[in-house]
């Protein structure tokens, strides 16, 4: 019989107890000013989980933790933007499909992936921004030139801090992977 990895049950599991891990690591998060808001400590999480898991799991894990967890954010610390939580989802969750190839072809490619990911979580939410305050759309100010939003945007780029992620998302994984082999998923690196 084929491998088929791991049933639906457990996919559903590990979905849910990473969301919860990936909402908790949005919540517990360090203030930058806007439009930053802040740097949280999901990134090892969902990098860690999108080598681990299948995508799909991984996506769902991330795109339903960091919608939840910025939403809390959002909710219950000054400063953000109703549109966060979906800023999330456009930026997040494709950031497992993207480490999901990598691994795909193996060798170092995992660690470029996640290098790759990083970069597209920063550029979806400086373009978006940019938008935004060029437009002067979600509570970003009063409509501006194409220059002068994306000037009020260039403060993206420090999303590329989660760069230092990653060497934790590889300790997670090396730590991790034995358990998620038991479980049935296809250990990648």
């Amino acid at each position: 019989m084929p491998f088929s990895g791991p049933a639906r049950s457990v996919k559903l599991a590990i979905a849910s107890v990473f969301a919860a891990l990936i909402a908790l690591g949005t919540i517990l998060s360090i203030p930058l000013p806007p439009p930053v808001f802040e740097l949280t400590w999901a990134p090892a999480i969902y990098l860690a989980l999108s080598a681990l898991s299948d995508r799909w799991t991984a996506v769902t894990a991330t795109a339903v933790g960091s919608f939840i967890g910025e939403f809390y954010n959002v909710s219950f610390k000054p400063g953000g933007s109703p549109i966060y939580p979906f800023g999330m989802l456009w930026a997040r969750a494709p950031e497992p499909l993207i480490v999901s190839w990598g691994v795909s072809r193996g060798g170092n490619w995992v660690y470029y992936s996640m290098i790759l990911a990083t970069v597209y979580e920063t550029f979806a939410f400086l373009i978006s921004d940019w938008l935004f305050y060029t437009y002067g759309l979600f509570g970003y100010g009063a409509p501006e030139s194409l220059y002068a939003g994306l000037l009020a945007a260039v403060s993206d780029l420090a999303t590329m801090a989660d760069l230092a992620f990653i060497p934790v998302a590889i300790g997670i994984i090396y730590a991790a992977g034995p358990a998620f082999r038991r479980l049935g998923f296809g250990m990648k690196p």
